[in-house]
């Protein structure tokens, strides 16, 4: 089995609440990932503000080990996912992979969302490359400057 399969099956997504609040304002990033993705804790503070926002803690064995946050309104065919991140001792075994393969499956039971679309900084490669891994194409910069990409689901 590889790494990546492997991963998939111990990765799970958590709502955020008092039981892993603090492990995910704990998690970090490397140093040449600052500014590529906002804090946890700016993302928590926009979702308390956004009643669309759906938080979750990606776990693995028990520790949370990131971050996602996205929307799918029940009056819109579109997901957004937000944020995402990997602890930066997490990262390089197939655990952003598998917690990415989880957030979609989550979004398409919803059963209403046909596309997926996220926004990344052009400078932040690895995103690249694992969100062209499920498929994702890159659509063009938005206002603030950074790639969107859209995943059409397949139904």
């Amino acid at each position: 089995m590889t790494r990546s399969a492997e991963a998939s099956r111990r990765v799970v997504l958590r709502p955020v609440g008092e039981d892993n609040l603090a492990a995910i304002l704990a998690l970090e990033l490397m140093p040449e990932q600052q500014g590529l993705v906002a804090s946890n804790a700016d993302s928590l503070e926009e979702a308390q503000e956004d009643d669309e926002a759906i938080t979750r803690a990606v776990v693995e064995a028990g520790r949370v080990i990131g971050f996602l946050m996205y929307s799918a309104p029940q009056d819109d065919d579109e997901a957004i996912i937000y944020r995402f991140m990997i602890d930066r001792y997490e990262q390089g075994n197939g655990l952003g992979h598998a917690a990415v393969a989880e957030a979609l499956k989550e979004i398409a039971h919803l059963g209403h969302i046909r596309r997926v679309s996220i926004c990344y900084e052009p400078a932040n490669e690895a995103a690249r490359r694992l969100y062209a891994g499920f498929g994702f194409v890159e659509k063009g910069l938005d206002e603030d400057g950074e790639m969107i990409a859209v995943l059409e689901l397949g139904r």
